[in-house]
């Protein structure tokens, strides 16, 4: 055997034991004989100057990467609606009974981890990007390369795009928190800190895991049960826990979370639920998606951790719309792996009701890794002492107006953490998306540059910025075009950003689709608000209290005036030649990329499905199209090209 048999060897064999080590949970020879195994490949590649392209050598990763690439993901990601109790989840499950008939549900864990997306190509790992929006995220192809969990190649030879968790184990943390300079808090945070680290080797030394969940695309596959899923990723040799059951009724469910919620403390991965899917996959496009939520799956989620504390303080902030809140500082406490300093107290009427007083020790809930809250009174001393309601804004020294329980600092144009925060809430991604415009930024705007309103971001120059102090050229003309950029825009994001209390991305997308345009939203009446989904009165009249105030109408204006431009329904979508019909692809197309047709059947007013049914429209089939064709066939879905298609779209 020459040095080159001698490595392709070593590859299959290093790569067979990692399979054995990590996947099966079954090593067949010792860690010195696998470390043996292992430098001697290293040696080989060195001497040869060859490293194979499945190489478990490159695990490990090559030089620090200048920066994240962000990526559209083919397949939008979407959250898990979530339950409490079990009187919650049985009505989840008799709500999918009428879609299936004696409906069966998986049950897994609900990791604790970092999203990951990875994707395949003729059975090799091809690229790994983070959740991010759910609709773009970051490439991190070079960090998950390091996670030995993560085979680099696969049995199934199309492409395949699957979804899972980024994890550092118990045990992982515990050895790497032995050695670090800088212990860990927790393994979510130890693992959203490697992913998310520009340098690969770094991410290798936390030693990471990652537990796949989900196939969003596999080329050719049909599957009709989640169940038929589980077995595809295992076969494939990903991890995906040591749990999945399948139940038929709430009382099994119930029985079985019960089990898990006693021994969770003891697994070697966090969890914080339990996710329960429809086993049959048939009718989840009909039962379809809420703006965040999948329908036909549901999370269960474990009661919340609680602990005890000192309550040192108590500071008041302003919000975007003058809204001065309380914020409860604490005595450093660990609750679920996390340092807790601060929790939410609601506004002074709940500081009342829950008896809470500076020096008292308070109960504090942590839950899905937001800011705790603070419950009530656990135990006050001597020294216990009153809150008192502010009088004036802590910001600006200007008096405060109650409005029932709330205060607000009415001096919108004088405080500047007002200003800030609705600078900011503009800038963020879900509004303008200008990227590079941070508070820190923005204050520094507001102090030298006179940037006080939404327009007068738009007003900015490249010599405004060059000007400032640590804002070079590369940095302020990314602002710039970011801003330009920025400037069409969609309604729902539009109205999202100009910042209406209680109006968030779901409500402005209700609002925009209904009333269509800006000017429709303006001149709404109350009656016509109350009318859109989610929209109550409250909703309704900080709608038409916000139009009826001529600055912000003239702002609005500004802004037009400026060149920010509001994408119409024609911008966003072409005709409505497809409405209400439903297309499969499948195969090859000899013109577009599927993402791409995709895109454009919905500009259509078409929709696109990943299974086929008796309830799907056409099947859109090109070249070395999969069992989507034969599926269609036999059900006696008509079937057309590419050319169909575009005919279709031309041609009502």
């Amino acid at each position: 055997m020459d040095k080159l048999e001698r490595m392709k060897f070593l590859v299959d064999e290093v790569n067979k034991h990692n399979v054995n080590y990590y996947d099966l949970d079954a090593p067949t020879i010792s860690d010195k004989e696998y470390d043996a195994l292992y430098y001697e490949l290293v040696d080989l590649e060195k001497e040869l100057g060859v490293i194979l392209p499945n190489s478990p050598t490159q695990r490990v990763g090559g030089d620090a990467l200048d920066k994240f690439v962000k990526k559209r993901h083919e397949v939008r990601l979407y959250s898990m609606n979530k339950v409490r109790s079990f009187e919650d989840l049985d009505k989840f499950m008799h709500d999918m009974a009428e879609y299936q008939k004696n409906p069966t549900f998986s049950l897994e864990y609900k990791f604790d981890g970092l999203t990951i997306v990875i994707e395949y190509e003729n059975g090799k790992y091809l690229s790994a990007t983070t959740r991010g929006n759910g609709e773009i995220g970051e490439v991190v192809t070079e960090q998950v390369r390091t996670i030995k969990s993560v085979p680099l190649t696969i049995p199934f030879k199309g492409r395949l795009i699957v979804r899972g968790e980024g994890m550092m184990t118990m045990h992982a943390f515990k050895k790497y928190n032995k050695t670090a300079s800088e212990p860990l808090k927790n393994p979510r945070n130890g693992v959203a800190g490697a992913i998310r680290n520009l340098d690969p080797k770094e991410t290798a030394r936390r030693n990471l895991d990652f537990f796949c969940y989900e196939i969003l695309l596999a080329d050719g596959k049909n599957f009709s049960t989640q169940q038929e899923m589980h077995k595809f990723l295992k076969e494939n040799h990903f991890l995906t826990g040591d749990y999945f059951k399948i139940v038929k009724s709430c009382k099994e469910a119930e029985e079985e979370i019960e089990k898990v919620d006693e021994i969770k403390d003891k697994l070697d991965v966090m969890i914080d639920g339990m996710v329960i899917k429809l086993n049959e996959t048939a009718h989840r496009e009909e039962i379809g998606y809420t703006n965040k939520f999948p329908k036909w799956a549901m999370a269960f989620k474990f009661e919340a951790l609680e602990t005890s504390t000192l309550l040192k303080d108590v500071v008041w902030q302003v919000g975007r719309t003058g809204k001065v809140s309380p914020t409860a500082i604490l005595e450093p406490v660990e609750l679920a792996g996390a340092n807790i300093s601060r929790a939410t107290l609601n506004n002074i009427e709940d500081i009342r009701k829950k008896g809470v007083m500076l020096n008292s020790r308070v109960f504090i809930r942590r839950s899905n890794e937001v800011i705790p809250e603070v419950l009530g009174l656990a135990e006050k001393y001597d020294n216990s002492k009153e809150i008192e309601e502010p009088k004036v804004c802590p910001c600006c020294g200007s008096e405060l107006v109650k409005k029932g329980p709330l205060l607000y600092c009415k001096n919108r144009d004088g405080c500047l953490e007002q200003i800030i925060s609705r600078l900011t809430h503009f800038c963020s991604r879900e509004a303008f998306n200008i990227e590079g415009l941070n508070e820190k930024s923005l204050i520094k705007f507001h102090n030298d540059l006179n940037v006080n309103e939404f327009s007068d971001l738009f007003t900015l120059k490249m010599e405004d910025l060059i000007n400032l102090e640590n804002f070079k050229e590369k940095k302020a003309s990314n602002i710039i075009n970011s801003i330009q950029r920025s400037k069409e825009i969609e309604l729902y994001r539009f109205l999202y950003a100009l910042g209406i209390s209680e109006i968030g991305i779901k409500t402005a997308k209700d609002l925009s689709k209904r009333f269509k345009t800006i000017e429709n939203i303006k001149n709404a009446t109350f009656e016509e608000l109350v009318e859109v989904e989610d929209v109550g009165e409250i909703i309704a009249q900080n709608v038409i209290d916000y139009f009826a105030d001529v600055e912000n109408v003239k702002e609005i204006d500004r802004l037009f005036s400026l060149g920010v431009t509001i994408l119409s329904e024609e911008d966003v979508s072409l005709s409505n030649n497809l409405k209400g019909l439903t297309f499969v692809l499948t195969g090859t197309l000899p013109n577009y990329s599927r993402p791409d047709m995709s895109a454009l059947i919905e500009k259509h007013g078409g929709k696109v499905s990943s299974s086929v049914s008796k309830k799907t429209s056409y099947v859109l089939a090109g070249e070395d199209a999969g069992s989507k064709l034969d599926k269609a066939k036999a059900l006696g879905v008509k079937i057309i090209s590419e050319a169909d298609i575009l005919d279709m779209m031309e041609n009502n």
